[in-house]
């Protein structure tokens, strides 16, 4: 059985290669039919906050894909403290009593002692640990490594192949702190071991964690999982996308905020560093599942372009424009609604329904939906240039006259794309002036401006009242 984990550490808000990485192993599971596990990391008090918490959940759940398990670190500790004295039971760890620096450096002063390990610690014979431990003496609780020179840690990861190491490059490490706390390494490959995780997939900044994961899942006397680690993704000049550097750029709200749909970024986020072998760019979710496989992850580190002037990929925004196009009108209505409330527009459904098909193909985001379509909305047009209303190669009287035998027809003819076409045109002819000078000048005059949804699509959800108002205050404006 499948059962991979998706772990975050809540000290910052959900980085966009840390949602990549819930992505790929939530497709993982659902592909093999397994188990999707969401565990918060949260055993470093000091750093954790409330507020990086609540925006992991946010990004998690804008994102939608959810997850079947769901555990916290900071509610485990027993576990935690329970295995670490199984290992040092079996003499595979060891109390270290050497003094720190208030700053946690080793007082010894040996750089190559405090970095590998101290051989006067690990050599303490078990009755003196447990003296000086009983009588109060601070100490960490230490891996020992082992020091065969022959010795390899070894594994086959599912992205960068085969991997080693010698023991002779790993140092004893710390399972639990001096004040009691569980470490990272020693918590995370006991909740590994415990949830009877299958695979671990993270990103390729823990890869030289993994000899001293495997070394403590054979300490706990269990079989290690199979590990796929992810290219990281950089920005434009390579580095690595920081919080601290990029700031709003790296964050999944970022994404959320600008209008995208959560498909469509899920979408853009797999195509960091994976590609279904094929020449497909945009995909559904099912499209995912079905694709996805660990061969087409690249080994090379994935760019996600952006500029100080514009935090989003353009490659987003395009999958983003092709993902709204597909959506049916009852969903893209349902979608851009919030955008429109929290713009202060009112609105019903129908007349919402009546407007979307005309504005689909017009927007790269939801946002878009407001500025493509504001005029349907408000009493009173925002003010405009009386010159816009001039059609091409025609002057104001051209204007004046088109909007007045314009406005003659409208007071009578059928509100539909039909009846409206077949008048305005009619009327064209007859001023002896092109279709496209007749339109235009409509247009801005119910618009308020020269690039609108189509015209007789528009002039029929106006209505005939707000059509006729709107061409009047028009003609003020050119008299």
């Amino acid at each position: 059985m499948v059962r991979v984990r998706f772990a975050p550490s809540p000290t910052g808000y959900l980085h966009i290669g840390s949602a990549r990485t819930f992505i790929f192993n939530w497709l993982f599971a659902r592909k093999q039919k397994g188990t999707m596990i969401l565990r918060i990391d949260d055993t470093d008090v000091e750093r954790n906050t409330q507020a990086s918490l609540d925006s992991i959940f946010d990004g998690l759940k804008w994102l939608g894909l959810g997850w079947d398990e769901f555990y916290r670190q900071s509610e485990r500790g027993e576990l935690y403290a329970k295995a670490a004295w199984a290992i040092f039971d079996k003499d595979l760890a060891y109390r270290d009593f050497t003094p720190m620096t208030a700053g946690g450096e080793d007082k010894s002063g040996d750089a190559k002692a405090a970095w590998l390990c101290n051989p006067g610690m690990r050599e303490l014979t078990r009755e003196e640990s447990d003296r000086r431990a009983n009588a109060g003496e601070p100490f960490v609780l230490r891996f020992r490594v082992p020091r065969d020179p022959e010795r390899v840690v070894s594994f086959s990861d599912l992205v960068y192949g085969d991997q080693s190491k010698s023991t002779a490059d790993i140092e004893d490490f710390a399972l639990l702190r001096s004040n009691g706390g569980v470490t990272y390494h020693h918590a995370s490959c006991v909740d590994d071991a415990d949830l009877q995780i299958s695979h671990i997939v993270r990103g390729q900044d823990h890869l030289s964690n993994t000899f001293k994961h495997i070394l403590i899942f054979e300490a706990l006397g269990v079989e290690a999982p199979r590990f796929a680690h992810l290219p990281l993704l950089t920005a434009p000049d390579g580095a690595k996308l920081s919080k601290r550097k990029h700031g709003p750029v790296v964050s999944v709200t970022t994404y959320r905020d600008a209008g995208f749909l959560p498909q469509s970024y899920i979408n853009f986020l797999c195509l960091l560093g994976w590609n279904p072998k094929d020449n497909r760019e945009k995909m559904s979710i099912e499209e995912l599942v079905e694709a996805f496989t660990f061969d087409g992850v690249n080994r090379a580190n994935a760019v996600v372009n952006f500029s100080e002037e514009d935090p989003i990929d353009p490659k987003a925004l395009w999958l983003n424009s092709q993902h709204i196009y597909a959506l049916s009108v009852p969903e893209l209505a349902a979608a851009i609604a919030p955008v429109f409330t929290a713009a202060g527009y009112q609105f019903d459904e129908a007349k919402l329904l009546k407007i979307t098909p005309l504005i689909q193909e017009r927007i790269k985001t939801l946002n878009d939906a407001v500025g493509a379509a504001d005029f349907f909305f408000v009493d009173e047009l925002a003010p405009y240039d009386p010159a816009e209303l001039t059609p091409q190669k025609g002057d104001a009287a051209m204007a004046l006259r088109v909007l007045e035998a314009g406005r003659t027809a409208l007071e009578t003819a059928e509100f539909n794309h039909d009846g409206l076409d077949s008048v305005l045109r009619a009327q064209a002819a007859a001023l002896g002036v092109k279709a496209g000078q007749m339109f235009q000048p409509i247009r801005v005059a119910v618009c308020g401006r020269k690039v609108a949804p189509p015209l007789f699509e528009t002039l029929e959800v106006l209505g005939r009242d707000t059509c006729l108002k709107r061409i009047d205050q028009a003609v003020l404006k050119l008299k």
